[in-house]
């Protein structure tokens, strides 16, 4: 080093400046470490969790800390001791779960939990636009929470990866559920799901040919089922016959192919998806009128108001109700019938998810970074984003990307 006489500066000079100069590199973002809060599920028919023991040693490992209400993993057949066992700490009240920097749960949060909440944290759950109510948004705006629906949430191929995870498990039960109402043990016409040598194989139609569908027709094939697809777009059935590899027997709804093919089946499966909030029925009474005796009907779509004009909503501890002689399971939430599989599913997509928002340092630089996450956001730092929500609500919304541009 050279010491500066009396006569230096202690600025440089100019052609110090023009010398070449070390590259400045960005500083690495710093990991933010959260308190994560799992609560029980109080809605009935709810049997998942969001993360599994396993899902919880990964993020524990990684710096976090997981508070988790006891019993909340037993509807899935996880035990405290295995949560506690893999890093968690169980606690014994709600409130105390619902104070995390980060809460997650499957169905939305009711009224009594948001009045729990300290506010200003992230929360993750489903929305389920449809059961919304004015009071329940307007406290979680006082809250200022950043809430994140999954089932909107959408991934870097622009797909949404819970709505398919669970619509995988979704196409998979129903083929199970009819195979079980088609048994004599549960007062069905004896005949087995699917095909063996010299007998005529179960005749399987199956509405819609989105990612239920492809599962369930994969279902059905395998056990050596005829099955018939059918769905209003030619596009989507040609993309289903693509993912399954073969050809299948698909057509669009036409009215006497569709009759037919209806009153000879043994079991029916409504998959179909509605893209606005009236429920258009596809299948009429008097086409269920028409089924053979002792048929099933599984109704995917309840949720939604159903595929069939016979449809109503039922339970797991009573699936089923008889009308003109045909069986009808319609039960929402298919997937809490499998609930530790689903888990498992949504494990993979949470805990994923919350180590990409630490590591960006938060959710706020999460969202301003990550277009798939911004279109699962509907309420950012208080503001409510979403337009289809804000119009059930009679409410006002603004464009998360003009929010997220302003920051």
């Amino acid at each position: 080093m050279v010491a500066l006489t009396s006569g230096s500066s202690n600025y440089p000079t100019r052609h110090e400046l023009l010398q070449p100069q070390e590259e400045l590199m960005e500083c690495e973002r710093k990991q933010q470490q959260f308190v994560i809060g799992i609560p029980r599920e109080d809605y009935k028919g709810e049997n998942r969790v969001c993360l599994a023991p396993q899902s919880v040693e990964f993020l524990v490992t990684n710096g976090h800390e997981i508070l988790i209400e006891t019993g909340a993993g037993l509807a899935s057949n996880f035990t405290d001791k295995e949560f506690s066992d893999y890093g968690a700490i169980i606690v014994n009240t709600k409130e105390e779960v619902l104070q995390a920097d980060v809460v997650l749960q499957m169905t939305p949060f009711s009224e009594a939990e948001i009045d729990m909440l300290r506010g200003n944290q992230l929360l993750i759950s489903t929305l389920q636009c449809r059961n919304q109510c004015l009071e329940t948004i307007q406290k979680l705006k006082q809250k200022r929470v950043t809430a994140l629906a999954l089932e909107l949430m959408k991934d870097c191929d622009n797909h949404y990866p819970v709505v398919r995870s669970m619509s995988e498990i979704g196409g998979i039960a129903s083929i199970m559920i009819a195979g079980e109402y088609l048994s004599k043990s549960h007062g069905g016409k004896g005949i087995l799901l699917g095909g063996v040598t010299g007998i005529s194989p179960t005749e399987i139609v199956i509405l819609g040919a989105g990612t239920v569908a492809e599962y369930a027709t994969r279902s059905a094939l395998g056990l050596g089922a005829s099955v018939k697809v059918f769905d209003s777009s030619l596009y989507r059935l040609r993309r289903l016959e693509d993912h399954l590899g073969h050809r299948v027997f698909t057509s669009i709804y036409h009215p006497q192919t569709f009759e037919k093919a209806m009153s000879t089946a043994d079991v029916v499966i409504g998959a179909i998806r509605y893209d606005h909030d009236r429920p258009h029925f596809i299948v009429t009474e008097e086409m269920v009128q028409k089924m053979k005796k002792d048929s099933i009907i599984v109704d995917l779509n309840i949720d939604q108001g159903g595929c069939f004009e016979t449809s109503m909503p039922t339970t797991h501890k009573r699936p089923v109700f008889d009308k003109f002689g045909v069986l009808h399971y319609c039960v929402p939430n298919i997937p809490s019938r499998v609930a530790k599989t689903a888990t498992l599913a949504m494990s993979n997509i949470c805990a994923p998810l919350l180590m990409n928002i630490a590591a960006q340092g938060g959710i706020h630089k999460y969202v301003k970074n990550n277009k798939g996450i911004r279109s699962g956001i509907y309420i950012y730092r208080g503001i409510l984003t979403n337009r289809k929500l804000a119009d059930h609500l009679g409410l006002m919304s603004k464009d998360i990307e003009l929010l997220v541009a302003a920051m």
